[in-house]
C-alpha cells in the first residue's frame, strides 16, 4: 500500500494555495464562502473577522503622547525616536522633560557653571567635557582683562562662595519632617473645623 507522494495539485483561484486535485472543488467552495484576502497584507482571513483584523493590524492609530495619527507598524519607532512629547533627559542635569522642550532647556542649563577643582575656575556645563580633557590644574589667563581685574579685586586665593551641598540623607529627612508637619496640620484643622 504505497501512498501517492506525488499527487497532483491545483492552485485555488481564491486563496492562491496549492490544493490536492481531488479536494479542489470542496476546498474552493469552503474557501470562497468563508475566507477573504486582506487588501493590505494579502493574508487570508475569515470573513467574520476581517474588520477586526484590519482594526487590530492595519488601521491608523493615534500616538498616546502627541495624538498624531500613523500606521501601527511605525508607532513604536515614533514613540521611541520621533515623538516630540517623548520623555528625554537633559545631558547636563539629567532632568526628564518632553523632547520638544529639550533644546531650550539645555540652552539655559548648559550655561550654568561649576567649579573645576583642578584650576579653581568656573566652567560652563556645556564646556565641561572639553575643559576636563585639556585642564592642567594651572589657572590660565584666557578669560580676558575684565576677569583679571575681578581676580585681583577679590584678592589672591580668596575662596569663592560654594553652593550649599545637600546630601540625600538630609533631603529625605527634610521631606519626612515636611510630610509629618502637613499631616499634623491637617489633623489639627479637621478637629478644629469638626468642633465648630
Amino acid at each position: 500500500m504505497a501512498v501517492a507522494a506525488d499527487e497532483t495539485t491545483r492552485i485555488c483561484t481564491h486563496c492562491d494555495r496549492a490544493i490536492p486535485s481531488s479536494n479542489i472543488d470542496l476546498h474552493y467552495a469552503h474557501c470562497s464562502r468563508n475566507l477573504e484576502k486582506c487588501k493590505v497584507c494579502g493574508e487570508m482571513i475569515p470573513k467574520k473577522h476581517a474588520e477586526e483584523h484590519f482594526l487590530n493590524t492595519h488601521a491608523p492609530v493615534a500616538c498616546s503622547l502627541c495624538s498624531e495619527t500613523m500606521e501601527r507598524e511605525i508607532l513604536a519607532i515614533h514613540k521611541g525616536e520621533n515623538c516630540p512629547q517623548r520623555i528625554v533627559t537633559c545631558e547636563f542635569c539629567e532632568f526628564p522633560l518632553p523632547a520638544i522642550d529639550l533644546a531650550e532647556h539645555q540652552e539655559v542649563c548648559g550655561n550654568r557653571t561649576e567649579l573645576c577643582h583642578l584650576c579653581n575656575r568656573y566652567i560652563r556645563l556645556r564646556e565641561r567635557y572639553s575643559h576636563e580633557i585639556r585642564c592642567t590644574g594651572i589657572t590660565e589667563n584666557t578669560a580676558g582683562p575684565s576677569r583679571d581685574v575681578r581676580t585681583t579685586e577679590r584678592g589672591q586665593g580668596a575662596p569663592r562662595r560654594q553652593p550649599p551641598a545637600f546630601s540625600r540623607r538630609r533631603l529625605l529627612f527634610t521631606i519626612a519632617i515636611t510630610g509629618i508637619a502637613v499631616l499634623l496640620g491637617t489633623l489639627f484643622f479637621q478637629k478644629k473645623t469638626g468642633g465648630n
